[in-house]
Order: C-alpha cells, then structure tokens, then sequence
C-alpha cells in the first residue's frame, strides 16, 4: 500500500502528467516583483490584535480566482506575531508567485510558565488558536460571497505555518469532530464545545473553514490517528533532531508535562496507511529553529520551494489529470470526491477526483 501511495504522489509531482501552461506560468515562479500588505481584523467578535492578519497581495496581477494560503508564526502557543521574518519571507514569496496569502496572528497564553505546567490549558490554548483561524478562513469565503476583495478562489485554501502555527493547521485540518477528541485523563472534548465546538467562538459563521491542504514546517499532532482517508493532502518539513516538536513522538519542548506532539516521522507513514496525498523533506540532524532567519537560512527556501512544488498539482488550474497505478486491476468508480473531501455527484466547472476500487484515482475539470 504504501509503495503504490508513493507512487501516486509521484505521479501527482511529476509535470509531464499536468499540462505545463495550465497555470499559465503562475505559481511556480515569482512572476510578480512587489505584493501589497493590508492588515485587518478578521474577527466579527473580537477586536484586537491577536484577531489580525496581514494579506498579501501581488502588484498588478488582474487574476481573479487566487489561490489562498493562510500561514500561522511559531512561539510556543505563548509568543509570537503575524510580523516574524519566516511569515513574512514566506507569504511575499508566495504571493509573487500569483498566491493571495496572509500571515495570522491568533490568540497565545499570557503566562509561558502556567502553560508549560498544566495540560489542560495547553489543549485550551491550542483549540482557541484554532478557531481563530477557523475563523480568518471563513472572514475569507465570507469575503468571497460579498464582492471578494482579494480575488481568491474560495475552493483553494491552504493552510500552513511554523512550530505551533503548524500545529495550528494540522489540527485544524485532521480533528473532524468534538467526538474524535479524548475524554480521559483530560476531557478535551468538553474543551472544545466550551470554545464554540468544532467551528469556535471567534466568529464569521455560517461560512465553511474547510481548507485544501495542510503545510507543516516543524509542526505535529498530538494523536496521528486524526489523519484518515479523506483529509487533506500534508506536506511537511522537519529536521529529524528536532525534540520541540518531535520528529518522532515525545512530550512538547521535550519536558514531561507538555502534551505529546507527532512529527514528520509519524504522520507520513499515517498518512501513507490511509491513502493520503502527501510528501515530506527531512533535514538530517538538524534541530528546530531552521526556519526562524527566513530567506536568509537556505533550509527555509529550500522549504518554500519544496512546498511550491507540493502545492502546485492540486491547483484546478492544471488540466484534467489521470493517474493510472501498477498492478491496476478491474476498476468500479468508487466515489467522487471534491477536492474539501466531500462526496459530490458529477458536476462541470469545478475540479474533481474521481477514486476507484483498484486504488486509481483521476483528477478531472469538466468544463461546459
């Protein structure tokens, strides 16, 4: 199993299955040589600086169904902000490639010592930081559905960022529901529903926060059996000395009382097991700061052009894609899926994979 998902994923890479000019030469290379930043407040129910995010824009670009990358900074859940080095070094990057991305602050502990002693707060912390960006998701499509100021596609939205923003958007994208969470020893589900549920209490509701895949640069998951079939394509990057986050599985910052946190050694073979799109770059003895300088660490472009690469074949502005597997035997349709996850029927205009009993899976844009 694991052999033919690698060999999916190679094919997905691979440029000779795409149309080289779908994109018309977009989101590979930095075609745009200025962004514009506007900050805002995305919450409709808090007003203050851990509610905002600043969007980047590229300088003279008429596209007008963007690709959206919101992109989280690291601190531990206790520091931190939308203005660090590798958020900012990250989000123009992308942005000159024809992206719309932003850089988010979120809600963070006010006492670095409390935090580290009680578990409880931890899983607190973590999940309010989630609804904040659940909630700057839907300020998005909410935008999107009243005159989309930003031209974004609303149907293509990632979400990624560094140590604890990456943590953010695994677990944003991979706990599907309150039931999913533990009980014991921590009821986390009682957590989670006193913060608003599964959607949060920071606002913009009755918009979607889906998202279309998940980057991870040093991040984790505190329990790898959240990913399954039908989530998100993962992509991550990580230093395999790394114990803030790590590599493997152990306690957070390597100290007993913070919560056990998964890193790229883990989720890849999960995600492997359950068929997931994925991919992940290991920087052999390196720690967890790699990212910290931006642009001028060269793992942290590599990085950036690592997940360029990921992120590009899920774009629906490449062409109608088949993926034909080894050893593909007699193959029924199994289901069509869109590219949040969701079971649909045939439809056109929008971008599709369709997933056989044999494994096969072939990506179509059925266009009227």
């Amino acid at each position: 199993m694991k052999k033919i998902i690698l060999l999916l994923f190679s094919l997905i890479i691979s440029h000779s299955v795409f149309s080289q000019n779908g994109c018309n030469g977009r989101y590979e290379s930095e075609i745009f040589s200025s962004v514009t930043v506007t900050e805002v407040n995305y919450s409709d129910v808090y007003s203050d600086n851990a509610h905002k995010m600043d969007i980047y824009t590229p300088d003279g670009d008429t596209e007008t169904n963007r690709p959206l990358i919101l992109f989280m900074h690291g601190g531990s859940f206790t520091a931190g902000s939308k203005e660090q080095i590798d958020c900012v070094d990250f989000c123009e990057s992308f942005a000159k490639r024809g992206y719309v991305t932003a850089s988010v602050n979120y809600r963070l502990a006010s006492n670095p010592i409390n935090f580290m002693l009680d578990q409880e707060l931890q899983y607190r912390t973590v999940f309010k930081a989630i609804a904040d960006i659940k909630s700057a998701i839907r300020y998005f499509r909410k935008d999107y559905n009243n005159g989309n100021t930003y031209n974004i596609d609303d149907n293509t939205i990632f979400i990624g960022g560094t140590s604890a923003g990456g943590v953010i958007a695994v677990h944003l994208a991979y706990v599907d529901n309150i039931s999913d969470l533990p009980t014991s020893p921590i009821d986390v589900q009682s957590i989670a529903n006193s913060l608003g549920g599964i959607e949060g209490d920071a606002g913009n509701l009755g918009y979607s926060s889906q998202v279309s895949g998940v980057i991870s640069f040093a991040g984790g998951i505190n329990d790898v059996n959240w990913i399954d079939a039908l989530d998100e394509p993962l992509v991550s990057i990580q230093g395999d000395a790394d114990v803030i986050v790590n590599y493997n599985c152990g306690p957070g910052q390597g100290v007993a009382t913070i919560l056990t946190l998964c890193g790229t050694a883990e989720m890849h073979p999960q995600a492997d097991d359950v068929g997931l799109i994925n991919n992940n770059l290991v920087y052999p003895g390196e720690g967890h700061t790699w990212f910290v300088s931006g642009n001028s660490n060269s793992k942290f472009t590599q990085a950036v052009e690592f997940t360029k690469d990921f992120l590009y074949p899920l774009l629906p502005c490449n062409s109608t894609t088949n993926i034909s597997l080894i050893n593909s035997s007699e193959k029924k349709l199994l289901k069509i899926v869109d590219i949040l996850g969701r079971e649909v029927e045939q439809t056109t205009n929008q971008t599709l994979f369709y997933i056989y009993t044999n494994g096969e899976v072939e990506k179509r844009i059925s266009i009227n």
